[in-house]
Protein backbone atom coordinates (compact mmCIF):
# COMPACT_ATOMS: atom_id res chain seq x y z
CA UNK A 1 0.00 0.00 0.00
CA UNK A 2 1.88 3.47 -1.09
CA UNK A 3 2.71 5.73 1.74
CA UNK A 4 0.22 7.75 3.30
CA UNK A 5 -2.98 5.83 2.44
CA UNK A 6 -5.04 4.53 5.11
CA UNK A 7 -6.36 1.08 4.99
CA UNK A 8 -9.69 0.77 3.93
CA UNK A 9 -12.16 0.40 6.84
CA UNK A 10 -14.41 -2.96 6.79
CA UNK A 11 -17.51 -3.01 6.92
CA UNK A 12 -18.95 -2.52 10.58
CA UNK A 13 -21.56 -5.58 11.77
CA UNK A 14 -24.71 -4.51 12.54
CA UNK A 15 -25.00 -5.21 16.72
CA UNK A 16 -28.31 -7.39 17.36
CA UNK A 17 -30.78 -7.12 19.69
CA UNK A 18 -29.96 -10.23 21.15
CA UNK A 19 -26.45 -8.91 21.83
CA UNK A 20 -27.98 -5.69 23.63
CA UNK A 21 -30.01 -8.06 25.81
CA UNK A 22 -27.00 -10.50 26.93
CA UNK A 23 -25.41 -7.09 28.21
CA UNK A 24 -28.26 -5.63 29.82
CA UNK A 25 -28.55 -9.56 31.69
CA UNK A 26 -32.26 -9.01 29.87
CA UNK A 27 -34.60 -11.15 27.74
CA UNK A 28 -34.57 -10.72 23.84
CA UNK A 29 -38.46 -9.75 24.47
CA UNK A 30 -38.07 -7.68 27.63
CA UNK A 31 -35.31 -5.25 25.44
CA UNK A 32 -37.57 -5.08 22.61
CA UNK A 33 -40.60 -4.04 24.57
CA UNK A 34 -38.50 -1.57 26.33
CA UNK A 35 -37.15 0.10 22.64
CA UNK A 36 -40.58 0.03 21.64
CA UNK A 37 -41.93 2.18 24.11
CA UNK A 38 -43.94 -0.37 26.21
CA UNK A 39 -42.32 -0.20 29.17
CA UNK A 40 -45.15 0.67 31.12
CA UNK A 41 -47.42 -1.19 29.35
CA UNK A 42 -45.40 -4.15 30.48
CA UNK A 43 -44.22 -3.18 33.94
CA UNK A 44 -40.48 -3.31 33.24
CA UNK A 45 -39.11 -1.53 35.99
CA UNK A 46 -37.36 1.92 35.42
CA UNK A 47 -34.06 0.04 36.30
CA UNK A 48 -34.38 -2.54 33.98
CA UNK A 49 -35.04 0.56 31.26
CA UNK A 50 -31.88 2.05 31.96
CA UNK A 51 -29.42 -1.20 31.59
CA UNK A 52 -30.88 -1.56 28.44
CA UNK A 53 -30.55 1.99 27.33
CA UNK A 54 -27.07 1.72 28.81
CA UNK A 55 -26.21 -1.31 26.68
CA UNK A 56 -27.66 0.24 23.53
CA UNK A 57 -25.16 3.29 24.38
CA UNK A 58 -22.23 1.05 24.35
CA UNK A 59 -23.21 -1.52 21.73
CA UNK A 60 -23.84 1.10 19.17
CA UNK A 61 -26.94 -0.98 18.99
CA UNK A 62 -29.21 0.41 15.65
CA UNK A 63 -32.86 -0.72 15.09
CA UNK A 64 -33.24 -3.25 11.18
CA UNK A 65 -35.51 -0.65 9.69
CA UNK A 66 -36.81 -3.12 7.59
CA UNK A 67 -37.85 -5.74 9.71
CA UNK A 68 -39.71 -3.40 12.03
CA UNK A 69 -41.58 -2.27 8.70
CA UNK A 70 -42.48 -6.04 7.90
CA UNK A 71 -43.35 -6.30 11.43
CA UNK A 72 -45.40 -3.28 11.27
CA UNK A 73 -46.50 -2.36 8.36
CA UNK A 74 -44.58 0.84 8.45
CA UNK A 75 -41.19 1.97 6.73
CA UNK A 76 -41.38 5.44 8.31
CA UNK A 77 -40.93 6.49 4.69
CA UNK A 78 -42.14 9.14 2.55
CA UNK A 79 -42.35 9.02 -1.42
CA UNK A 80 -41.88 12.24 -3.01
CA UNK A 81 -42.66 12.34 -6.40
CA UNK A 82 -41.88 15.57 -8.59
CA UNK A 83 -41.94 16.74 -12.77
CA UNK A 84 -38.63 18.54 -12.18
CA UNK A 85 -38.59 20.21 -8.80
CA UNK A 86 -35.23 17.87 -7.87
CA UNK A 87 -33.41 19.57 -10.74
CA UNK A 88 -34.62 23.02 -10.63
CA UNK A 89 -32.45 25.30 -7.81
CA UNK A 90 -35.10 27.82 -7.38
CA UNK A 91 -37.92 25.68 -6.73
CA UNK A 92 -35.47 23.23 -4.60
CA UNK A 93 -36.58 24.89 -1.51
CA UNK A 94 -39.47 22.86 -1.83
CA UNK A 95 -37.51 19.45 -1.17
CA UNK A 96 -35.45 21.28 1.86
CA UNK A 97 -38.96 21.99 3.74
CA UNK A 98 -39.88 18.60 3.38
CA UNK A 99 -36.99 16.76 4.21
CA UNK A 100 -36.64 19.40 7.16
CA UNK A 101 -40.50 18.48 8.34
CA UNK A 102 -40.14 14.46 7.78
CA UNK A 103 -36.71 14.46 9.57
CA UNK A 104 -38.51 16.13 12.83
CA UNK A 105 -41.17 13.26 12.75
CA UNK A 106 -38.29 10.46 12.40
CA UNK A 107 -39.30 9.67 8.92
CA UNK A 108 -37.22 9.77 5.74
CA UNK A 109 -38.08 11.34 2.26
CA UNK A 110 -37.38 9.01 -0.55
CA UNK A 111 -37.24 11.52 -4.13
CA UNK A 112 -37.75 10.51 -7.25
CA UNK A 113 -38.29 12.42 -10.46
CA UNK A 114 -40.57 12.02 -13.49
CA UNK A 115 -39.64 15.11 -15.82
CA UNK A 116 -43.01 15.35 -16.96
CA UNK A 117 -43.52 11.95 -18.11
CA UNK A 118 -47.40 10.54 -16.87
CA UNK A 119 -46.46 6.95 -17.62
CA UNK A 120 -43.69 7.15 -15.87
CA UNK A 121 -45.42 9.22 -12.76
CA UNK A 122 -47.47 6.19 -12.44
CA UNK A 123 -45.02 3.99 -11.94
CA UNK A 124 -43.00 5.88 -9.61
CA UNK A 125 -45.94 5.98 -7.28
CA UNK A 126 -46.81 2.59 -7.59
CA UNK A 127 -43.30 1.35 -6.98
CA UNK A 128 -43.33 3.63 -3.95
CA UNK A 129 -46.84 1.96 -2.57
CA UNK A 130 -45.04 -1.47 -3.14
CA UNK A 131 -42.52 -0.47 -0.52
CA UNK A 132 -44.86 0.36 1.72
CA UNK A 133 -44.33 4.43 2.16
CA UNK A 134 -46.48 5.73 4.90
CA UNK A 135 -47.61 8.11 1.72
CA UNK A 136 -46.71 10.71 -1.23
CA UNK A 137 -46.58 13.79 -2.19
CA UNK A 138 -46.77 14.98 -5.54
CA UNK A 139 -44.63 17.79 -6.50
CA UNK A 140 -45.42 20.22 -9.39
CA UNK A 141 -42.72 22.52 -9.93
CA UNK A 142 -44.96 25.33 -11.15
CA UNK A 143 -48.56 25.83 -9.53
CA UNK A 144 -50.95 23.67 -12.01
CA UNK A 145 -54.22 21.56 -12.28
CA UNK A 146 -52.85 17.95 -12.54
CA UNK A 147 -54.19 14.76 -13.40
CA UNK A 148 -54.08 12.30 -10.71
CA UNK A 149 -52.92 9.43 -11.31
CA UNK A 150 -55.30 6.55 -10.01
CA UNK A 151 -51.96 4.87 -8.28
CA UNK A 152 -52.18 7.77 -5.67
CA UNK A 153 -55.71 6.71 -4.49
CA UNK A 154 -54.12 3.46 -3.10
CA UNK A 155 -53.46 5.15 0.72
CA UNK A 156 -52.68 8.78 2.15
CA UNK A 157 -51.21 11.54 -0.61
CA UNK A 158 -50.91 15.09 -0.90
CA UNK A 159 -50.85 17.53 -4.06
CA UNK A 160 -47.79 19.81 -3.37
CA UNK A 161 -48.05 22.93 -5.70
CA UNK A 162 -50.90 21.29 -7.68
CA UNK A 163 -54.75 20.93 -7.77
CA UNK A 164 -56.57 18.30 -9.18
CA UNK A 165 -58.45 18.84 -12.40
CA UNK A 166 -61.22 16.54 -10.79
CA UNK A 167 -63.09 15.82 -7.63
CA UNK A 168 -60.66 14.16 -5.39
CA UNK A 169 -60.31 13.15 -1.80
CA UNK A 170 -56.46 14.31 -2.26
CA UNK A 171 -55.86 17.79 -0.28
CA UNK A 172 -53.62 20.17 -1.94
CA UNK A 173 -51.20 22.52 -0.79
CA UNK A 174 -50.62 25.72 -2.69
CA UNK A 175 -49.39 29.06 -2.68
CA UNK A 176 -52.13 31.68 -1.63
CA UNK A 177 -51.89 33.19 -5.60
CA UNK A 178 -54.62 35.20 -5.07
CA UNK A 179 -53.53 37.28 -2.05
CA UNK A 180 -50.51 37.95 -3.40
CA UNK A 181 -52.58 39.69 -6.36
CA UNK A 182 -54.68 41.80 -3.74
CA UNK A 183 -50.84 42.71 -1.85
CA UNK A 184 -49.09 43.29 -5.12
CA UNK A 185 -52.48 45.81 -5.85
CA UNK A 186 -52.79 47.45 -2.11
CA UNK A 187 -49.14 48.43 -2.26
CA UNK A 188 -49.44 50.58 -5.11
CA UNK A 189 -52.35 52.48 -3.96
CA UNK A 190 -50.92 52.61 -0.40
CA UNK A 191 -48.16 54.41 -2.62
CA UNK A 192 -51.08 56.93 -4.07
CA UNK A 193 -51.67 55.16 -7.65
CA UNK A 194 -54.82 54.90 -8.86
CA UNK A 195 -54.11 55.25 -12.41
CA UNK A 196 -51.67 54.39 -15.22
CA UNK A 197 -51.15 50.67 -14.09
CA UNK A 198 -50.57 48.21 -16.19
CA UNK A 199 -50.04 44.06 -15.93
CA UNK A 200 -47.17 42.30 -17.76
CA UNK A 201 -47.56 38.70 -18.54
CA UNK A 202 -51.67 38.78 -18.89
CA UNK A 203 -54.61 40.31 -20.73
CA UNK A 204 -56.86 41.93 -19.11
CA UNK A 205 -59.61 43.35 -22.05
CA UNK A 206 -60.22 40.77 -22.67
CA UNK A 207 -58.67 38.11 -19.82
CA UNK A 208 -55.63 36.02 -21.43
CA UNK A 209 -53.22 34.09 -19.88
CA UNK A 210 -50.79 31.23 -19.97
CA UNK A 211 -52.84 27.80 -20.55
CA UNK A 212 -52.69 25.79 -17.73
CA UNK A 213 -51.44 28.55 -15.33
CA UNK A 214 -53.33 28.87 -11.25
CA UNK A 215 -50.81 31.77 -10.55
CA UNK A 216 -51.78 33.84 -13.63
CA UNK A 217 -55.74 33.24 -13.26
CA UNK A 218 -55.32 33.85 -8.82
CA UNK A 219 -52.75 36.60 -9.60
CA UNK A 220 -55.30 38.59 -11.78
CA UNK A 221 -58.83 38.39 -10.04
CA UNK A 222 -56.81 38.98 -6.62
CA UNK A 223 -55.39 42.43 -8.49
CA UNK A 224 -58.66 43.21 -9.74
CA UNK A 225 -60.66 42.41 -6.73
CA UNK A 226 -58.52 45.06 -4.72
CA UNK A 227 -58.76 47.28 -7.31
CA UNK A 228 -62.61 47.40 -7.72
CA UNK A 229 -62.85 47.66 -3.91
CA UNK A 230 -61.34 51.07 -4.25
CA UNK A 231 -63.11 51.94 -7.44
CA UNK A 232 -59.89 51.76 -9.42
CA UNK A 233 -59.35 50.29 -12.75
CA UNK A 234 -56.21 48.73 -14.66
CA UNK A 235 -55.54 50.85 -17.69
CA UNK A 236 -54.49 47.56 -19.89
CA UNK A 237 -52.53 44.67 -19.56
CA UNK A 238 -49.96 42.87 -21.92
CA UNK A 239 -50.25 38.93 -22.71
CA UNK A 240 -46.99 36.75 -22.96
CA UNK A 241 -47.42 33.24 -23.66
CA UNK A 242 -43.85 32.87 -21.98
CA UNK A 243 -42.85 35.10 -18.67
CA UNK A 244 -39.28 35.59 -19.38
CA UNK A 245 -37.20 38.58 -19.81
CA UNK A 246 -37.34 39.29 -23.87
CA UNK A 247 -41.47 39.18 -23.38
CA UNK A 248 -41.42 41.33 -20.57
CA UNK A 249 -39.09 44.05 -22.74
CA UNK A 250 -41.14 44.29 -26.01
CA UNK A 251 -43.92 44.44 -23.65
CA UNK A 252 -43.26 47.63 -21.27
CA UNK A 253 -41.61 48.86 -24.47
CA UNK A 254 -45.37 48.64 -26.16
CA UNK A 255 -46.70 49.86 -23.24
CA UNK A 256 -44.52 53.03 -22.53
CA UNK A 257 -44.39 53.59 -26.50
CA UNK A 258 -48.55 53.89 -26.62
CA UNK A 259 -48.70 57.51 -25.64
CA UNK A 260 -50.60 56.83 -22.57
CA UNK A 261 -50.12 57.60 -18.84
CA UNK A 262 -48.01 55.29 -17.51
CA UNK A 263 -47.46 54.95 -13.70
CA UNK A 264 -47.11 51.38 -12.36
CA UNK A 265 -46.42 48.06 -13.99
CA UNK A 266 -47.31 45.06 -12.17
CA UNK A 267 -45.32 41.90 -13.52
CA UNK A 268 -45.86 38.47 -13.70
CA UNK A 269 -42.71 37.34 -12.10
CA UNK A 270 -39.40 38.97 -11.70
CA UNK A 271 -38.18 37.40 -15.10
CA UNK A 272 -40.99 39.67 -17.25
CA UNK A 273 -39.37 42.74 -14.65
CA UNK A 274 -35.99 42.33 -16.03
CA UNK A 275 -37.09 42.96 -19.46
CA UNK A 276 -39.42 45.94 -18.03
CA UNK A 277 -36.57 47.35 -16.43
CA UNK A 278 -34.50 47.84 -19.29
CA UNK A 279 -37.22 49.15 -21.37
CA UNK A 280 -38.16 51.69 -18.78
CA UNK A 281 -34.58 52.69 -19.08
CA UNK A 282 -34.43 52.40 -22.92
CA UNK A 283 -37.47 54.96 -22.70
CA UNK A 284 -35.32 57.34 -20.85
CA UNK A 285 -37.20 56.53 -17.32
CA UNK A 286 -36.23 55.54 -14.11
CA UNK A 287 -38.12 52.67 -12.04
CA UNK A 288 -39.68 53.81 -9.04
CA UNK A 289 -39.43 57.61 -9.73
CA UNK A 290 -41.31 57.60 -12.90
CA UNK A 291 -42.53 53.96 -12.86
CA UNK A 292 -43.16 51.70 -9.88
CA UNK A 293 -42.82 47.93 -10.58
CA UNK A 294 -43.68 44.89 -8.51
CA UNK A 295 -43.38 41.89 -8.88
CA UNK A 296 -43.87 37.97 -8.03
CA UNK A 297 -41.86 35.31 -7.36
CA UNK A 298 -38.74 36.75 -5.47
CA UNK A 299 -35.95 34.82 -7.69
CA UNK A 300 -32.47 36.08 -6.41
CA UNK A 301 -32.63 38.23 -9.61
CA UNK A 302 -34.96 40.30 -7.26
CA UNK A 303 -32.16 41.51 -5.35
CA UNK A 304 -29.74 42.38 -7.79
CA UNK A 305 -32.01 44.55 -9.48
CA UNK A 306 -31.01 48.24 -9.38
CA UNK A 307 -33.10 49.62 -8.02
CA UNK A 308 -34.05 46.30 -5.87
CA UNK A 309 -37.80 44.98 -7.33
CA UNK A 310 -40.23 44.35 -4.82
CA UNK A 311 -41.71 41.14 -5.41
CA UNK A 312 -44.14 38.98 -3.33
CA UNK A 313 -42.14 35.53 -2.90
CA UNK A 314 -43.07 31.98 -3.28
CA UNK A 315 -42.66 30.34 -0.12
CA UNK A 316 -41.20 26.79 -1.46
CA UNK A 317 -39.66 26.21 2.00
CA UNK A 318 -42.91 26.90 4.13
CA UNK A 319 -45.05 24.56 0.97
CA UNK A 320 -42.70 21.58 1.65
CA UNK A 321 -42.97 21.28 5.21
CA UNK A 322 -46.92 22.31 5.24
CA UNK A 323 -47.04 19.09 2.60
CA UNK A 324 -45.55 16.89 4.92
CA UNK A 325 -47.87 17.93 8.24
CA UNK A 326 -50.82 17.55 5.92
CA UNK A 327 -49.57 14.06 5.03
CA UNK A 328 -48.90 12.86 8.43
CA UNK A 329 -51.80 14.47 9.90
CA UNK A 330 -53.98 11.91 7.78
CA UNK A 331 -52.74 9.48 9.81
CA UNK A 332 -53.63 6.72 7.00
CA UNK A 333 -57.01 8.38 5.89
CA UNK A 334 -57.16 9.14 2.31
CA UNK A 335 -58.20 12.90 3.37
CA UNK A 336 -61.28 15.20 2.28
CA UNK A 337 -59.50 17.18 -0.89
CA UNK A 338 -59.10 19.87 1.65
CA UNK A 339 -56.99 22.83 -0.61
CA UNK A 340 -54.21 24.30 1.90
CA UNK A 341 -52.49 27.83 0.95
CA UNK A 342 -49.49 29.01 2.30
CA UNK A 343 -48.97 33.15 2.24
CA UNK A 344 -46.74 34.71 0.17
CA UNK A 345 -44.65 37.05 2.01
CA UNK A 346 -43.71 40.50 0.04
CA UNK A 347 -40.42 41.27 0.08
CA UNK A 348 -40.15 45.71 0.07
CA UNK A 349 -37.53 46.72 -1.86
CA UNK A 350 -37.05 50.31 -3.96
CA UNK A 351 -38.85 49.74 -6.91
CA UNK A 352 -42.13 51.32 -5.71
CA UNK A 353 -42.70 54.65 -5.54
CA UNK A 354 -45.21 57.59 -4.57
CA UNK A 355 -47.60 58.64 -7.04
CA UNK A 356 -46.62 61.51 -9.13
CA UNK A 357 -43.18 61.84 -7.86
CA UNK A 358 -41.62 61.85 -11.12
CA UNK A 359 -44.05 63.51 -13.10
CA UNK A 360 -42.28 66.97 -13.76
CA UNK A 361 -39.23 65.07 -14.95
CA UNK A 362 -38.87 65.17 -18.82
CA UNK A 363 -38.69 61.76 -20.74
CA UNK A 364 -37.79 60.71 -23.55
CA UNK A 365 -40.58 58.24 -25.39
CA UNK A 366 -39.78 54.68 -26.16
CA UNK A 367 -38.71 54.28 -29.80
CA UNK A 368 -42.00 52.54 -32.31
Amino acid sequence: MPDGEKEPRAATRRVTLAEVARRAGVSQTTASFVLSGRREEMRISAQVEAKILRAVEETGYRPNVVSRSLRTGSSHTIGFVSDTVATTPFAGHLIWGALDAAREQGRLLLIAETEGDAELETQLVETMRDRQVEGIVLASMYTRWANVPRALLGGPSVLLNALSKKETSVPSVIPDEAEAGRCAARLLLEAGHREGIYVVGVGVDPVRTPKGSVAACERLAGIEEAFGREGVRLSGGAFLGDWQPHGGYEATRGILSSRKQVRALICFNDRVSVGAYQAVADAGLEVARDVSVVSFDDEPVASWLRPGLTSVALPHYELGRKAIEVLLALDGASGSGKVHRVEMPLRVRESVGRSGAGLDRPARRAAK
